[in-house]
């Protein structure tokens, strides 16, 4: 008789042995997703995708330009 495959994964917060039935899968407890949710929320875990939009390029572009019209930025103002 061939044995059922138990799916497990790593808690990815304290990275214990979590099976896939388990109440708070993927994490090994309620603590742990309230700290996954906390990184997300203070901007611990950042997606990074490349900005496509030309309308959005071409707004940066010019608040660059403004930014180098204007004498640079304040660093550069306090050497002065």
């Amino acid at each position: 008789m061939a044995r059922k495959k138990v799916r497990s994964l790593r808690c990815p917060t304290c990275r214990a042995l979590v099976l896939a039935g388990s109440k708070e899968f993927p994490f090994c407890s309620e603590r742990c997703r309230l700290i996954d949710l906390g990184k997300w929320a203070s901007g611990g875990y950042v997606i990074f995708t490349p900005i496509t939009d030309p309308e959005m390029l071409e707004s940066m572009a010019e608040e660059q330009s403004h930014k180098k019209a204007d004498g640079g930025d304040e660093a550069s103002k306090h050497e002065r």
